[in-house]
């Protein structure tokens, strides 16, 4: 059954201009009768204006006239001429000029050193390229691996500098939370460094050795006195 669009606001003309059941608006409109009694009684889409579903294509005259000639009747909603005009435009891919596309690896290379919390998805999005080149530069296996220098691309003029911030942050943002999901907590602070770096291990043995001389020292001198 198609849906329909706007169904309070078809239910409030079907009350206010036909004499159609509460359970055949309902039906049609997909509320529950009641819903439809609460237009009625006007306690219910007190400020909605109603949509005529015959002017915009989901009901037929002839359908609405045998509805209300028989409450046994029972409406099927049509496609509406408007449905496509509604339905969301999906973005086309990113076009990208003829004399840039040889830069769409340098770009991807520099993606995979700088930032490889990106997928591979949103690289292929931003820079209009495919996964398949993206695995060639990764892997070096690209026709021109060996001149491919890893450059931002805005610099190349690839993307805007919006648009690249956008991607990092919502990567990292997903990595916190994955990391976030699996315990992984990164430090606030300075961390404590190993002996060996700091010097405190030479220091400590350098201690050791000044108490064990003037241990010795000290037993010379009791000696001396004996």
């Amino acid at each position: 059954m198609t849906d329909i669009l706007m169904p309070k606001a078809t239910a409030v003309w079907l009350v206010d201009n036909t004499s159609l059941t509460f359970e055949q608006i309902a039906d049609f409109c997909g509320l529950h009768p009641l819903e439809v009694k609460g237009i009625a009684d006007g306690e219910v889409a007190r400020d909605i204006r109603g949509a005529d579903p015959i002017a915009n294509g989901q009901l037929s005259r002839e359908q609405l006239d045998a509805a209300q000639a028989s409450d046994k009747y029972r409406m099927v909603a049509q496609k509406s001429r408007h449905a496509e005009l509604l339905k969301p435009v999906k973005k086309a891919p990113r076009y990208t000029p003829v004399s840039r596309r040889q830069d769409r690896p340098d770009a991807i290379a520099w993606f995979i050193r700088n930032h490889p919390e990106v997928a591979d998805s949103q690289i292929a999005r931003l820079l209009g390229t495919t996964k398949a080149t993206i695995d060639q530069v990764r892997n070096r296996q690209h026709w021109n691996a060996a001149n491919i220098k890893p450059v931002d691309p805005v610099t190349l003029g690839l993307s805007t500098q919006l648009e690249l911030d956008a991607v990092v942050r919502k990567a990292a943002d997903k990595k916190a939370k994955d990391d976030a999901k699996r315990g992984i907590v990164e430090p606030d602070g300075a961390t404590l460094e190993p002996a060996s770096v700091t010097g405190a291990a030479q220091i400590t043995g350098a201690d050791q050795v000044e108490d064990v001389a003037d241990d010795a020292s000290y037993e010379d001198d009791d000696d001396a006195e004996d």
